[in-house]
């Protein structure tokens, strides 16, 4: 039997944390620790290793984008709401691995919870996906083409832009015939030459660079 997920909550309410580590629990996933904001977190989440932290945005002392970013090597997940928007590339930028809305229903949640302890970004879902356009509406005009794009083979482009658009691995292979296998080396290579973190940060630089615009469908 696998060893049950471990997470931290980090929100600034009470009621909030409650209610989440209820349901979580109810689910089979271990609350390991709470924050009450993000100076709590960052002191807390070293010394418990928690597979997820769950991270609010807006709380006391050290907002969620700068808990986020000190620490560097945890899988973040950003639990947000719409009013939210103008945080979520920030902390996206900042090393988290995706955002959830708050009123997501909770099955949901903990499947994202496990896609996120599993390495991957959450950006497939079509409500993440809804989420991430409406925010890159309130990003400045695309800037110039980074000079790193240059480096990229035609096949890496194209999956840069299938990433960009929300696809998995999976989703990436069989649009492109291509094994799940191959598809992954090429994701690596070009956020290797790219100098990115993940996959989140290529979403965001596609997007800044103008190669993907709201409201584009999922063909390269």
């Amino acid at each position: 039997m696998s060893e049950p997920l471990r997470v931290v909550l980090a929100d600034d309410q009470e009621l909030i944390r409650a209610g989440l580590k209820a349901l979580l629990e109810a689910r089979g996933v271990q609350v390991v620790g709470q924050a009450a904001d993000g100076v709590e977190a960052v002191e807390l989440v070293p010394h418990v290793r928690p597979d997820v932290v769950l991270m609010d945005i807006r709380m006391p002392r050290l907002d969620g984008v700068e808990a986020t970013r000190r620490l560097a090597g945890y899988r973040v997940l950003v639990v947000t709401t719409y009013e939210q928007d103008e945080y979520v590339v920030e902390a996206l930028r900042a090393g988290a691995a995706g955002f959830i809305l708050k009123d997501t229903p909770p099955d949901q949640l903990v499947e994202a919870i496990r896609i996120v302890a599993a390495g991957e970004s959450l950006l497939a879902p079509s409500i993440t996906r809804r989420l991430l356009e409406s925010v890159v509406r309130r990003l400045p005009a695309p800037a110039s083409a980074p000079p790193e794009l240059e480096e990229l083979t035609a096949r890496e482009r194209e999956i840069l832009l299938l990433i960009a658009r929300g696809c998995s691995n999976a989703e990436i292979a069989s649009t492109l015939f291509l094994s799940e296998l191959t598809v992954k080396s090429h994701v690596s290579h070009l956020l290797s030459k790219l100098r990115l973190r993940d996959r989140v940060q290529a979403v965001i630089l596609a997007y800044e660079a103008g190669l993907v615009t709201r409201g584009d469908d999922a063909s390269p």
